[in-house]
């Protein structure tokens, strides 16, 4: 069966070295000036190399970055609207030559990659914060880290050498090409991603599922990189996850993998971001909620639905499937929307966030027409430990 979309740009990149080269990168990186990468980084590194973030082929150079910036693409003109850069100092990038290869490596000395610089150039972190975050508060998560890294940034085509090790969730860990050979191997030709850094309720459960009456398989895809530290952590998320797929799940058409990028916060950027590597990934579709990747109150509860009207849908090439605000009806006596339940909002069954937590940790199981116990017990169990 032919696989039914097209990478981004239309080839899945893989900067993955293999054989003769490989072994010769190894020697070479040794006698190379060092380059330590922050977790974020290296997140995209491993995300760059096996095809997620296809086109790129490496961190981006000036054109690339200040063109994400102003227009959401890049600049061949594909759609792209978080930049993917790495960071250094002043004192570091005084130190560099444009042409140069550098190794780039982990905190402990690890060598991951070589990196081909083609350019250093000033971080616009002012003009990053304002254009992609759309405020300069570092109140924001995305700003605040943002603010806090290096002032140059490195541009240039990257090689990897080790792949970042992970000891949890492996059997969950596949990159594009195998996701793609898997979708061809059920048969799904159209196929929903769903993305989420929190445990799924009965609201998600909702949408993923209304999402599924049209599509041949969900790919529900937690993310699993950095995120805030008051995020609950990804492996009780993920057990959460799994205690759903065990009990309200069918088993032939959703499959659970992880993805694992760092959390931008960046909201409506971010959700296009997320749609555009899951059709790396081989999804047809993609679920876009309300507030999709926001924080706090920086952006409007739609705004990640409308952001899409600015894009040539040819261009974006997967198809954003959009949900309003869900919620469990007492009247309508199951889960609807403001488009489909015609009631007042007393008779809808909402919990904010603080109120779930505080019932977790006093041992209290949310009703069940806000969570499943199942999920509800993970939770207590963790926050409890």
């Amino acid at each position: 069966m032919k696989e039914t979309i097209a990478p981004h740009g239309g080839r899945l990149v893989d900067r993955r070295l293999k054989g003769d080269e490989l072994t010769e990168a190894r020697k070479r990186a040794e006698g190379l000036r060092k380059i330590a990468i922050s977790p974020k980084e290296i997140s995209d590194l491993e995300l760059i190399s096996t095809g997620a973030y296809s086109p790129l082929e490496g961190f981006m150079t000036k054109e690339d970055y200040h063109s994400t910036m102003d227009t959401m693409h890049l600049a061949g003109g594909l759609p792209w609207t978080i930049p993917v850069t790495l960071a250094v100092s002043k004192e570091t990038a005084d130190t560099i030559k444009e042409g140069e290869d550098v190794a780039l490596t982990s905190e402990d000395g690890t060598i991951l990659a070589l990196m081909a610089v083609e350019e250093v150039f000033p971080h616009d972190k002012d003009k990053e914060a304002l254009q992609v975050y759309g405020t300069r508060e570092e109140a924001h998560p995305g700003v605040k880290r943002l603010y806090q890294s290096g002032d140059m940034l490195l541009g240039g085509k990257v090689s990897l050498i080790e792949r970042p090790e992970h000891e949890d969730f492996k059997q969950y860990r596949l990159d594009p090409a195998q996701t793609r050979a898997l979708f061809q191997e059920r048969g799904w030709k159209r196929v929903v991603g769903f993305q989420t850094r929190n445990p799924i309720h009965r609201a998600h459960e909702y949408i993923q599922k209304c999402a599924l009456e049209v599509v041949d398989g969900l790919m529900i895809h937690p993310l699993v990189g950095e995120t805030k530290a008051d995020d609950i952590p990804a492996d009780v998320r993920m057990r959460c996850y799994e205690v759903l797929m065990e009990n309200y799940y069918p088993k032939d058409r959703v499959m659970l993998l992880v993805f694992p990028a760092a959390m931008r916060y960046a909201g409506p950027r971010e959700a296009v971001f997320h749609a555009l590597i899951r059709k790396n990934y081989g999804c047809t579709h993609f679920i876009v909620g309300r507030d999709h990747a926001g924080v706090g109150n920086y952006y409007g509860t739609f705004d990640a639905h409308y952001i899409f009207d600015e894009f040539d849908p040819e261009k974006i090439g997967i198809t954003p499937l959009f949900f309003d605000y869900t919620f469990y009806c007492k009247r309508c006596g199951g889960m609807a929307s403001y488009k489909t339940c015609p009631h007042d909002s007393h008779d809808h069954i909402t919990l904010s966030g603080t109120k779930v937590r505080e019932m977790l940790r006093q041992g209290e199981i949310p009703p069940p027409e806000f969570s499943r116990p199942e999920v509800a017990g993970v939770l207590i169990k963790a926050m409890k430990g």
